[in-house]
This record gives structure tokens, sequence and C-alpha cells, in this order.
């Protein structure tokens, strides 16, 4: 991504910029667990999301507790990366408080989407309800969502070609909803798709308008202050009068 400066100089930056307060504890939080199971793996037993264990025995906490767990380094660095590079702009956007719901909405609505999908009686699903389900991938999904209903046009890179944002989430969502019901494969394609749906549901449900209406105000009310600014500056005949 370039950024243009107003002279002739041109610089360039790669990402969403300085990380916010949210992404940055997500991946810490991510990154400290991960190390923590790597001497403990027993741990995965008790925090990552098992359908048999919160069913027979009452463990409801797996279902947030798995976020936080990785299968391995690339499985932790993709997840996070992705936080990264797609909660930041969200996050500046919405605000933390909302952004941390709206994640653990997501997050959590993916692992009960597993869960859910764990129970009904179709044999290629039957080894989930016995398989623990690791990664922050449900909550990745959701935030993958909102970006495209956010900035649907923004270019991603898919397999060296650069697609819209929108059409990036079409793909990854069909082919979640497709292996969802298709014989395990290592991926709980389940809690990628019941990231989207509950993050969807909850944008909808009127937190995500209320957050849209605020941030049209904002902007509304420093577009007037703006040219407030201009007219106490002597009008606009010199765009390079501005504060930048």
């Amino acid at each position: 991504m370039s950024r243009y400066a107003p002279s002739s100089s041109m610089s360039y930056s790669f990402g969403p910029g300085p990380i916010t307060f949210a992404v940055k504890w997500i991946i810490i939080l991510n990154v400290g667990a991960f190390l923590v199971t790597t001497f403990l793996p027993e741990l995965i037993g008790y925090f990552g999301l098992t359908p048999r264990l919160v069913v027979t025995r009452g463990w409801i906490w797996q279902l947030a507790t798995y976020m936080f767990l990785h299968a391995g380094a690339l499985h932790l660095l993709f997840n996070m990366l992705g936080i990264w590079m797609f909660g930041v702009e969200l996050e500046r956007r919405w605000g933390t408080q909302f952004f941390i719901r709206y994640y653990a909405v997501s997050g959590i609505g993916g692992g009960l989407t597993f869960l859910l999908i764990s129970l009904l009686p179709f044999a290629a699903v039957a080894p989930t309800y016995v398989t623990p389900a690791v990664g922050a991938s449900g909550a990745l999904f959701g935030l993958l969502l909102a970006f495209a209903i956010y900035y649907p046009e923004r270019p991603i890179l898919l397999l060296l070609v650069w697609v819209p944002a929108k059409i990036f989430v079409m793909i990854y969502g069909g082919l979640a909803l497709l292996n969802t019901f298709q014989p395990s494969r290592g991926v709980a394609d389940a809690a990628h798709l019941g990231g989207m749906i509950f993050g969807y549901l909850y944008l909808k449900g009127g937190s995500g308008l209320q957050a849209e209406i605020k941030y049209r105000y904002l902007k509304w009310k420093m577009n007037r202050l703006r040219r407030k600014f201009d007219v106490y500056s002597g009008g606009r005949s010199n765009p390079n009068d501005r504060l930048h």
C-alpha cells in the first residue's frame, strides 16, 4: 500500500499502520497461550473445544478458551497476521469496546457452531464430536466478513491475484460451508462459518448500526470543523494552508 506525501516524494508502508490496543493484547494473549501449551500440552484437553466434554461434563468455558490456543507455530502466525491486517482498521473505526465485543461474539459463535454441527447425525461430522478444536480462525473469519462489509472494494491478495474484499469473503465463506459437511481434513470449517454467521447477525442486530452512526457523526463533525477553520484562515484559495 502506497501513501503519497504533499510534496513530490513518495513513501511506502505495509499493512494497516500502527497496531491498536485490543489487537495488540489479542496477539499477546494468543502468543502467551501458545508458549504455555508448548510446555504443558495437556492443557489443550481442558481449554480446547471438545464438543463431547461440553455436552457430557458441562465444560462450557471451552467455547471461549479454544480461540486462544493453536496447533502449531504456522497456525498461530497466519491467524495473528490476519487479525492484525483486518482487525486494526476495524478497531479504529468501531472503537476498542465494540471491537472486543464483536471479536468475542464471532469467536464464541464459531465455537457454538462447531459444537452444534458435531451433534448432527452425519458420518462426515461424527469425528468432530471427540476432536479438540483450537484456533482464532472463527473470530478471524468474523473480522473478514466485517472488513468486506465496510471496505467491499479493498483488494486482497488471493493465490497471486488481487480480488475485492467482498469476493474474497464470498470465496472463503463458500469453501467453509462446503467443507463443513465433508470428511474431516484437520480444519474446523464449521467454526469459520459460524464466525461469519454470528458476526453478521451481530452487526445487523443494532449494535453495528449504532457504531456506524457514531462514526458518521464524528466524521461529519470533523468536516464541519475543517470548514470553519478554512473560513477563519481566509478561505480555500490555497490548499496547502491546511493542518494535517
